[in-house]
């Protein structure tokens, strides 16, 4: 065993008074669990510079029912201790995650005792300077790796740069990718927002609905990708 999963498996025998040690005796063994997660880093890695690559930050770890039963008691441990471990090695490696890392544990149904099976993505950092008020009275917003940012006369950009109103850390967007623009309606026939998404001379350019356009006008639903990441425009039903 490395000294690297030694000490991995030392921290965990301290942080949960040693009993994972019984409990886990005939099941995936936590250091199983991360010598997979730190496999997955390592096949999923993609060059950013020539001293930098770019990593999954979101996983999911599956496992059958009786061990993910035996897992539960310690679950939160356990995804402390692997964050930890994934942070370690990526220093390590010269890798780079794009937003904040999670471990999440899930049942798999196909799985037998002792197997487990990891899946990953790399899920960009979204910010903005958006108060959650401007966000609660918005009659439209965009949907991104589980944010909101509402879309408001006259629109927002959205890019990797510190001036996009929306901002992605994601390495295949640009610092000003894409811009929505947003319309008022006529209030006299009561029309809704229109609004219309286009590419701001971007390197990698954008999907709607899984097309490469310059320009589109969106609606309730529509998907938007720009680089890794999607995001999804949502429209609040009434008055809009």
């Amino acid at each position: 065993m490395s000294g690297g999963f030694q000490r991995f498996e030392n921290r965990l025998e301290s942080a949960i008074s040693g009993v994972f040690a019984r409990a886990f005796r005939s099941a995936v063994q936590p250091v199983e669990i991360s010598a997979a997660l730190q496999r997955e880093v390592d096949n999923n890695a993609q060059i950013l510079s020539r001293d930098r690559r770019i990593v999954p930050n979101d996983f999911h770890v599956e496992l059958s029912r009786s061990d993910l039963d035996r897992l539960a008691p310690y679950q939160e441990t356990l995804s402390a201790e692997m964050v930890d471990s994934l942070r370690d090695h990526a220093e390590q490696q010269s890798y780079v995650f794009p937003g904040p890392v999670s471990v999440d544990f899930e049942l798999a149904d196909d799985l037998p005792t002792g197997r487990l099976r990891v899946r990953s993505r790399a899920q960009a950092k979204v910010t903005s300077n958006a108060t959650h008020t401007q966000t609660g009275r918005a009659t439209a917003y965009l949907e991104i790796n589980g944010t909101t940012h509402p879309l408001t006369p006259p629109g927002a950009t959205v890019g990797r740069g510190t001036d996009a109103d929306v901002r992605i850390n994601d390495p295949g967007v640009s610092r000003r990718h894409i811009e929505f623009r947003v319309v008022t309606g006529r209030a006299e026939d009561g029309s809704p927002l229109q609004i219309a998404v286009r590419d701001l001379g971007s390197t990698n350019g954008m999907l709607v609905d899984g097309q490469k356009v310059a320009q589109s006008p969106v609606d309730d639903g529509t998907t938007v990708r720009i680089g890794s990441t999607t995001m999804t425009v949502r429209l609040v039903s009434e008055g809009v």
